[in-house]
Protein backbone atom coordinates (compact mmCIF):
# COMPACT_ATOMS: atom_id res chain seq x y z
CA UNK A 1 0.00 0.00 0.00
CA UNK A 2 2.82 2.39 0.81
CA UNK A 3 4.50 1.65 -2.53
CA UNK A 4 1.25 2.31 -4.40
CA UNK A 5 0.20 5.48 -2.57
CA UNK A 6 3.47 6.97 -1.34
CA UNK A 7 1.91 7.28 2.13
CA UNK A 8 -0.72 5.52 4.19
CA UNK A 9 -2.37 6.13 7.56
CA UNK A 10 -2.25 3.67 10.44
CA UNK A 11 -6.04 3.66 10.48
CA UNK A 12 -6.16 2.48 6.89
CA UNK A 13 -3.50 -0.18 7.50
CA UNK A 14 -5.40 -1.46 10.55
CA UNK A 15 -8.59 -1.65 8.51
CA UNK A 16 -6.96 -3.56 5.64
CA UNK A 17 -5.17 -6.14 7.80
CA UNK A 18 -8.06 -6.27 10.30
CA UNK A 19 -6.10 -5.61 13.46
CA UNK A 20 -5.64 -2.79 15.97
CA UNK A 21 -3.70 0.42 15.37
CA UNK A 22 -1.43 -0.47 18.32
CA UNK A 23 -0.41 -3.71 16.58
CA UNK A 24 0.06 -1.98 13.22
CA UNK A 25 2.22 0.69 14.86
CA UNK A 26 4.55 -2.00 16.22
CA UNK A 27 4.70 -3.70 12.83
CA UNK A 28 5.50 -0.41 11.11
CA UNK A 29 8.37 0.09 13.53
CA UNK A 30 9.76 -3.29 12.49
CA UNK A 31 9.49 -2.35 8.80
CA UNK A 32 11.22 0.97 9.48
CA UNK A 33 14.09 -0.87 11.19
CA UNK A 34 14.54 -2.82 7.95
CA UNK A 35 14.65 0.41 5.94
CA UNK A 36 11.46 -0.38 4.02
CA UNK A 37 9.54 2.74 5.07
CA UNK A 38 9.68 5.86 7.22
CA UNK A 39 7.25 6.42 10.06
CA UNK A 40 5.26 9.63 10.26
CA UNK A 41 2.75 10.76 12.88
CA UNK A 42 -0.30 8.61 12.28
CA UNK A 43 1.09 6.84 9.24
CA UNK A 44 4.04 5.74 7.12
CA UNK A 45 5.71 6.89 3.90
CA UNK A 46 8.31 5.52 1.54
CA UNK A 47 11.94 6.22 2.53
CA UNK A 48 13.12 9.64 1.45
CA UNK A 49 9.85 11.35 2.32
CA UNK A 50 11.57 14.74 2.61
CA UNK A 51 11.63 15.07 -1.15
CA UNK A 52 8.97 12.64 -2.32
CA UNK A 53 5.54 13.99 -3.19
CA UNK A 54 2.61 11.76 -4.06
CA UNK A 55 0.48 12.65 -7.07
CA UNK A 56 -3.19 13.59 -6.92
CA UNK A 57 -4.56 10.05 -7.49
CA UNK A 58 -2.59 8.76 -4.49
CA UNK A 59 -3.43 11.69 -2.23
CA UNK A 60 -7.13 11.55 -3.03
CA UNK A 61 -7.39 8.08 -1.46
CA UNK A 62 -5.48 8.90 1.73
CA UNK A 63 -7.37 9.85 4.93
CA UNK A 64 -10.57 10.56 3.02
CA UNK A 65 -12.88 10.47 6.06
CA UNK A 66 -10.59 12.84 7.96
CA UNK A 67 -10.45 15.28 5.04
CA UNK A 68 -14.22 15.29 4.81
CA UNK A 69 -14.61 16.14 8.50
CA UNK A 70 -11.96 18.87 8.24
CA UNK A 71 -13.66 20.40 5.19
CA UNK A 72 -17.05 20.41 6.90
CA UNK A 73 -15.66 22.32 9.87
CA UNK A 74 -13.57 24.72 7.79
CA UNK A 75 -16.57 25.63 5.62
CA UNK A 76 -18.44 26.80 8.71
CA UNK A 77 -15.80 29.52 9.17
CA UNK A 78 -16.74 31.23 5.88
CA UNK A 79 -19.49 33.83 5.84
CA UNK A 80 -21.79 35.24 3.19
CA UNK A 81 -20.19 37.84 0.92
CA UNK A 82 -16.64 37.05 2.04
CA UNK A 83 -13.55 37.11 -0.20
CA UNK A 84 -11.04 34.32 0.40
CA UNK A 85 -8.15 32.50 -1.25
CA UNK A 86 -8.01 28.71 -1.42
CA UNK A 87 -4.79 26.88 -2.25
CA UNK A 88 -4.26 23.59 -4.05
CA UNK A 89 -4.75 20.18 -2.47
CA UNK A 90 -7.20 17.36 -1.96
CA UNK A 91 -8.42 18.75 1.38
CA UNK A 92 -9.00 22.22 -0.07
CA UNK A 93 -10.87 20.57 -2.93
CA UNK A 94 -13.23 19.05 -0.38
CA UNK A 95 -13.62 22.48 1.20
CA UNK A 96 -14.49 24.03 -2.17
CA UNK A 97 -17.32 21.56 -2.68
CA UNK A 98 -18.92 22.86 0.50
CA UNK A 99 -18.28 26.52 -0.27
CA UNK A 100 -20.55 26.26 -3.31
CA UNK A 101 -23.48 26.87 -0.94
CA UNK A 102 -22.18 30.18 0.47
CA UNK A 103 -23.93 33.12 -1.26
CA UNK A 104 -21.97 36.12 -2.46
CA UNK A 105 -18.62 34.41 -1.94
CA UNK A 106 -15.53 35.33 -3.96
CA UNK A 107 -12.84 32.64 -4.17
CA UNK A 108 -9.37 33.32 -5.57
CA UNK A 109 -7.46 30.12 -6.32
CA UNK A 110 -4.58 28.64 -8.28
CA UNK A 111 -6.17 25.18 -8.22
CA UNK A 112 -8.07 23.79 -11.19
CA UNK A 113 -9.73 21.29 -8.85
CA UNK A 114 -11.01 24.04 -6.55
CA UNK A 115 -12.27 26.03 -9.53
CA UNK A 116 -13.98 22.96 -10.97
CA UNK A 117 -15.75 22.27 -7.67
CA UNK A 118 -17.17 25.81 -7.73
CA UNK A 119 -17.79 26.08 -11.47
CA UNK A 120 -21.54 25.55 -11.23
CA UNK A 121 -22.16 27.53 -8.03
CA UNK A 122 -24.48 30.32 -9.14
CA UNK A 123 -23.74 32.69 -6.27
CA UNK A 124 -19.97 32.19 -6.03
CA UNK A 125 -17.46 34.16 -8.10
CA UNK A 126 -14.26 32.29 -8.92
CA UNK A 127 -11.07 34.18 -9.76
CA UNK A 128 -8.15 32.11 -11.07
CA UNK A 129 -4.53 33.11 -11.01
CA UNK A 130 -2.34 32.92 -14.08
CA UNK A 131 0.68 30.67 -14.23
CA UNK A 132 1.98 27.39 -15.56
CA UNK A 133 -0.02 24.22 -14.97
CA UNK A 134 1.63 21.68 -12.69
CA UNK A 135 -0.03 18.44 -13.70
CA UNK A 136 0.70 16.37 -10.58
CA UNK A 137 -1.67 18.45 -8.46
CA UNK A 138 -3.59 20.45 -11.11
CA UNK A 139 -2.27 23.76 -9.78
CA UNK A 140 -1.04 26.92 -11.49
CA UNK A 141 2.47 27.87 -10.36
CA UNK A 142 5.36 30.09 -11.40
CA UNK A 143 5.85 33.83 -11.78
CA UNK A 144 2.54 34.28 -13.61
CA UNK A 145 0.62 32.93 -10.61
CA UNK A 146 2.60 35.00 -8.12
CA UNK A 147 2.31 38.24 -10.09
CA UNK A 148 -1.47 37.88 -10.41
CA UNK A 149 -1.73 37.87 -6.62
CA UNK A 150 0.13 41.15 -6.14
CA UNK A 151 -2.06 43.88 -4.65
CA UNK A 152 -4.75 41.37 -3.62
CA UNK A 153 -6.30 41.54 -0.13
CA UNK A 154 -8.83 39.02 1.25
CA UNK A 155 -10.08 38.02 4.69
CA UNK A 156 -8.74 34.45 4.86
CA UNK A 157 -6.44 32.02 3.13
CA UNK A 158 -7.18 28.30 3.34
CA UNK A 159 -4.08 26.20 2.67
CA UNK A 160 -2.92 22.63 2.91
CA UNK A 161 0.54 21.10 2.49
CA UNK A 162 2.71 18.03 2.84
CA UNK A 163 3.77 18.47 6.46
CA UNK A 164 3.16 20.55 9.58
CA UNK A 165 5.37 21.02 12.64
CA UNK A 166 5.37 23.52 15.49
CA UNK A 167 9.01 24.29 14.80
CA UNK A 168 8.72 25.09 11.09
CA UNK A 169 5.05 25.46 10.32
CA UNK A 170 3.53 24.28 7.04
CA UNK A 171 5.80 22.87 4.35
CA UNK A 172 5.65 21.18 0.97
CA UNK A 173 7.95 19.10 -1.23
CA UNK A 174 7.81 21.33 -4.32
CA UNK A 175 9.57 24.68 -4.62
CA UNK A 176 7.14 26.21 -7.14
CA UNK A 177 4.10 25.24 -5.10
CA UNK A 178 5.68 26.66 -1.96
CA UNK A 179 6.36 30.00 -3.64
CA UNK A 180 2.73 30.40 -4.77
CA UNK A 181 1.42 29.40 -1.34
CA UNK A 182 3.57 32.12 0.22
CA UNK A 183 2.01 34.64 -2.17
CA UNK A 184 -1.45 33.45 -1.16
CA UNK A 185 -0.56 33.97 2.51
CA UNK A 186 0.59 37.55 1.85
CA UNK A 187 -2.84 38.36 0.40
CA UNK A 188 -4.81 37.25 3.48
CA UNK A 189 -5.54 38.83 6.84
CA UNK A 190 -5.79 35.37 8.44
CA UNK A 191 -4.31 31.99 7.51
CA UNK A 192 -6.22 28.75 8.11
CA UNK A 193 -4.28 25.52 7.62
CA UNK A 194 -6.17 22.32 6.82
CA UNK A 195 -4.08 19.28 7.75
CA UNK A 196 -5.14 15.77 8.76
CA UNK A 197 -3.28 13.93 11.51
CA UNK A 198 -0.97 12.07 9.08
CA UNK A 199 0.78 15.39 8.32
CA UNK A 200 1.41 16.36 11.94
CA UNK A 201 5.09 16.17 12.71
CA UNK A 202 6.11 15.68 9.08
CA UNK A 203 8.65 18.16 7.76
CA UNK A 204 9.31 18.57 4.05
CA UNK A 205 11.78 20.62 2.04
CA UNK A 206 10.14 24.00 1.45
CA UNK A 207 8.49 26.07 4.15
CA UNK A 208 5.27 27.77 3.04
CA UNK A 209 3.78 29.24 6.23
CA UNK A 210 5.88 29.74 9.38
CA UNK A 211 4.08 28.87 12.60
CA UNK A 212 3.77 32.48 13.72
CA UNK A 213 1.70 33.31 10.62
CA UNK A 214 -0.81 30.48 11.09
CA UNK A 215 -4.00 31.81 12.65
CA UNK A 216 -5.87 28.53 12.90
CA UNK A 217 -5.31 24.83 12.31
CA UNK A 218 -8.27 22.63 11.43
CA UNK A 219 -7.37 18.98 11.87
CA UNK A 220 -8.89 15.64 12.90
CA UNK A 221 -8.60 13.66 16.12
CA UNK A 222 -5.25 11.83 16.20
CA UNK A 223 -5.28 8.07 16.94
CA UNK A 224 -5.62 7.20 20.62
CA UNK A 225 -2.03 6.08 21.11
CA UNK A 226 -0.37 8.75 18.97
CA UNK A 227 1.16 10.72 21.82
CA UNK A 228 3.62 12.44 19.49
CA UNK A 229 0.78 13.90 17.41
CA UNK A 230 -0.94 15.14 20.57
CA UNK A 231 2.32 16.72 21.66
CA UNK A 232 2.69 18.42 18.26
CA UNK A 233 -0.82 19.88 18.53
CA UNK A 234 -0.05 21.11 22.04
CA UNK A 235 3.17 22.73 20.81
CA UNK A 236 1.29 24.48 18.00
CA UNK A 237 -1.30 25.75 20.50
CA UNK A 238 1.47 26.95 22.82
CA UNK A 239 2.82 29.07 19.96
CA UNK A 240 -0.53 30.80 19.50
CA UNK A 241 -2.12 28.67 16.78
CA UNK A 242 -5.83 28.17 17.39
CA UNK A 243 -6.34 24.42 17.05
CA UNK A 244 -9.80 23.18 16.09
CA UNK A 245 -10.36 19.43 15.94
CA UNK A 246 -12.99 18.01 13.62
CA UNK A 247 -14.79 14.96 14.89
CA UNK A 248 -17.90 13.72 16.69
CA UNK A 249 -16.98 15.40 19.99
CA UNK A 250 -15.28 18.51 18.57
CA UNK A 251 -16.60 21.96 19.33
CA UNK A 252 -18.75 23.51 16.61
CA UNK A 253 -17.29 26.88 15.61
CA UNK A 254 -19.36 29.99 15.64
CA UNK A 255 -19.56 31.69 12.29
CA UNK A 256 -17.27 34.58 11.41
CA UNK A 257 -19.84 37.05 12.76
CA UNK A 258 -19.99 35.36 16.19
CA UNK A 259 -18.64 36.99 19.32
CA UNK A 260 -16.27 34.17 20.28
CA UNK A 261 -13.71 32.39 18.19
CA UNK A 262 -13.90 28.60 17.86
CA UNK A 263 -11.74 26.83 20.41
CA UNK A 264 -10.89 23.32 21.44
CA UNK A 265 -8.85 22.76 24.60
CA UNK A 266 -5.94 20.50 23.71
CA UNK A 267 -5.08 17.52 25.97
CA UNK A 268 -1.65 17.25 27.50
CA UNK A 269 0.82 15.10 25.56
CA UNK A 270 0.13 11.46 26.30
CA UNK A 271 -3.47 12.10 27.34
CA UNK A 272 -6.76 11.87 25.53
CA UNK A 273 -10.10 13.61 25.82
CA UNK A 274 -13.21 11.50 26.30
CA UNK A 275 -16.77 12.72 26.39
CA UNK A 276 -19.83 11.09 27.93
CA UNK A 277 -22.72 10.03 25.73
CA UNK A 278 -25.68 12.27 24.98
CA UNK A 279 -27.58 11.13 28.07
CA UNK A 280 -24.56 11.13 30.36
CA UNK A 281 -24.01 13.81 32.97
CA UNK A 282 -20.24 13.88 32.80
CA UNK A 283 -18.29 16.53 30.97
CA UNK A 284 -15.01 16.07 29.11
CA UNK A 285 -12.43 14.01 30.96
CA UNK A 286 -8.79 13.16 30.39
CA UNK A 287 -7.41 9.66 30.50
CA UNK A 288 -3.83 8.56 30.01
CA UNK A 289 -2.98 6.73 26.82
CA UNK A 290 -1.40 3.37 27.56
CA UNK A 291 2.22 3.08 26.53
CA UNK A 292 3.31 0.68 23.82
CA UNK A 293 4.86 -2.58 24.86
CA UNK A 294 8.53 -3.05 24.15
CA UNK A 295 8.29 -6.84 24.24
CA UNK A 296 9.69 -8.75 21.21
CA UNK A 297 7.11 -9.51 18.53
CA UNK A 298 5.32 -12.85 18.69
CA UNK A 299 5.03 -15.32 15.82
CA UNK A 300 1.65 -13.84 14.89
CA UNK A 301 3.08 -10.32 14.90
CA UNK A 302 5.95 -11.39 12.64
CA UNK A 303 3.35 -12.82 10.25
CA UNK A 304 1.55 -9.48 10.18
CA UNK A 305 4.82 -7.69 9.40
CA UNK A 306 5.37 -10.07 6.51
CA UNK A 307 1.81 -9.40 5.30
CA UNK A 308 2.38 -5.63 5.45
CA UNK A 309 5.66 -6.02 3.55
CA UNK A 310 3.88 -7.84 0.75
CA UNK A 311 1.29 -5.05 0.55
Amino acid sequence: MVRANGAVSLRELARVVQTSEVTVRRDVRALEAEGLLDRRHGGAVLPGGFTRESGFPQKSHLATAEKTAIADLAASLVGEGEAIVVGAGTTTQELARRLARVPGLTVVTNSLLVAQALAHANRVEVVMTGGTLRGSNYALVGSGAEQSLQGLRVSRAFLSGSGLTAERGLSTSNMLSASVDRALVQAAAEVVVLADHTKLGSDTMFQTVPTELITRLVTDEPPVHDERAAAELQALADQGVEVTVAGPDADTPDGPSGDRRPRRDMPLPGQRRTTAGRNGGLGPQLRSASSLSDQPPSTGERARVADLRRR
